[in-house]
């Protein structure tokens, strides 16, 4: 029987157990969060960025969620600056040319704010003059920063990123800086 770790991972914490680059580091890892042994990552979610991280003991499991081949659907919540109309949607829908070439269809809509949406420290910044959208962005591939970069080469930059989704693994019912663990037969 394997096991799967629903992270619910916060703002500014790195996606893997030790900072090792960065003798004498205080950034935040995993290891501040979780305590269950013999787990890796599967994927990974850049520091800037928060919502669902899992974690594995089954190594081909861990194979299947992070390879590209396998076009396990990943959704975000996505906060951009600005208002984009259904032809912005749309764009991000047919796919964006990015400097590594275009990025698949995806699927992409205006949604309210989240309702289960937790305080970020620190906060966003905001200006006044400048509205922002929430948008629910739903990707097969995950390439580097793939969704910041496709906002922005619509004209809206991303504020804030959660990945809500992986395949089948939503962050229902898990806070945030919290995790629980499936067993899987």
């Amino acid at each position: 029987m394997s096991k799967i770790v629903l992270f619910n991972k916060p703002f500014n914490v790195l996606s893997q157990f030790t900072d090792a680059g960065n003798a004498g580091s205080t950034r935040k890892t995993l290891s501040e969060f979780i305590n269950v042994p013999n787990v890796y990552a599967a994927g990974r979610l850049d520091k800037d960025s928060e919502g669902l991280l899992l974690l594995t003991d089954d190594g081909k499991l861990q194979h299947r969620i992070s390879d590209p081949k396998h076009k396990m659907e990943k959704c975000y919540w996505v906060q951009v600056e600005g208002e984009p109309c259904e032809e912005d949607l749309n764009k991000l829908r047919s796919g964006i040319s990015l400097k590594d070439g275009m990025t698949k269809q995806c699927k992409a809509k205006i949604i309210e704010a989240p309702a289960a949406l937790w305080e970020r420290d620190p906060p966003v910044r905001f200006r006044k003059t400048v509205p922002d959208t929430w948008l629910e962005i739903t990707i097969s591939e995950g390439r580097n920063r793939q969704v910041r970069r496709m906002t922005a080469a619509i004209g809206f930059p991303t504020l804030r990123l959660i990945r809500y989704r992986i395949g089948s693994w939503t962050i229902d019912g898990v806070e945030n800086g919290h995790w629980v663990v499936q067993t899987l037969s």
